[in-house]
């Protein structure tokens, strides 16, 4: 089905994500610690990404052509308008997020929010059509779902960014006010040392990794629903759903271990004994649940053949 929002945001968003990085080549601006147009050249492409997975995923709901028109107008525009205020602020050598420095700013970054809560409402709304819509096979389905449900959750992280930080928060209270509200890290000021690319903290906690790897989870599961619709044959649809659903609960426990890494304050590689126990839980579940699937499908198997 024909896509011409969801298509055309896409494609804006890829060429501001070029100019973008075109921009990190002439200007040498940094602002918070770095090149100014750094998040606006993320932000375009990691966009892009995501409305061309919707485009796809609303390729499977038939019949409900209004709706369907709704959340990609809806998304396309407030995707775009998002990375437009992030790009707009990077020209003009400022911060986009947490910047309530001046009444416009301040009004501009509550447009922003009421805008990305309207992603995150047509995502919700799209995840209904899915349910509704019957889509084979099964692990596919489940794959879509389940999928753009963890994306939202990671949509979801991005608000514990804007809570006032303590450091804000005992600086109102000295009477110097909260130019800022909110931050990426936990622990430290944003602007400190930071990863290559991601720019995640490498010297505090960080929300971004959570907000990340959630947000990127949509197109891991699916491309995981996708791969399972080939092989392996061994695996019958509930075996291959099953390792949807688990690839689906290891993305939340993800997201539910980087939030706790970072509100305690730690940078990705360097988790203290506790969060390091955390990793190594969950990967040991994960690998016992999948190899559960996999000698269950095999039982199976070799009960049945003659």
């Amino acid at each position: 089905m024909a896509n011409p929002p969801l298509a055309g945001a896409s494609g804006v968003l890829l060429l501001i994500s070029l100019v973008a990085l075109v921009g990190l080549v002439v200007d040498p601006r940094e602002i918070t610690g770095q090149p100014a147009w750094a998040k606006p050249a993320r932000f375009g492409f990691s966009f892009a990404v995501y409305t061309l997975t919707l485009l796809w995923l609303l390729t499977f709901v038939q019949g409900r052509g209004f709706l369907v028109r709704v959340i990609s107008w809806v998304t396309a525009v407030t995707a775009v308008v998002e990375v437009l205020w992030v790009t707009g602020s990077a020209a003009g050598g400022t911060t986009s997020h947490f910047n309530f420095t001046t009444p416009g700013y301040s009004g501009l970054l509550i447009t922003m929010l009421v805008v990305i809560s309207l992603l995150g409402l047509m995502a919700l709304a799209t995840i209904g059509l899915l349910l509704l819509q019957r889509v084979e096979p099964p692990q596919l389905a489940w794959a879509l779902r389940l999928g753009l449900a963890v994306g939202v959750v990671g949509m979801a992280v991005g608000a514990l960014m804007v809570t006032p930080t303590a450091a804000q928060e005992a600086a109102a209270d000295l009477g110097r006010g909260m130019p800022h509200i909110g931050a990426h890290s936990v622990g430290e000021p944003d602007g400190r040392p930071g990863m290559l690319l991601t720019n995640f903290s490498t010297t505090a906690g960080d929300l971004r990794v959570a907000h990340f790897v959630g947000v990127h989870s949509l197109q891991v599961i699916v491309l995981l629903g996708l791969l399972l619709t080939l092989g392996p044959r061994t695996l019958g649809p509930r075996h291959r759903t099953a390792l949807v659903v688990i690839a689906a609960v290891t993305c939340l426990g993800l997201i539910a271990l980087t939030v706790w890494q970072a509100r305690r304050t730690q940078p990705l590689f360097a988790p203290d004994m506790a969060t390091s126990t955390a990793w190594i839980v969950l990967a040991v579940a994960v690998a016992a649940a999948t190899a559960t699937v996999f000698w269950h499908a095999r039982a199976t198997r070799v009960n049945t053949v003659p």
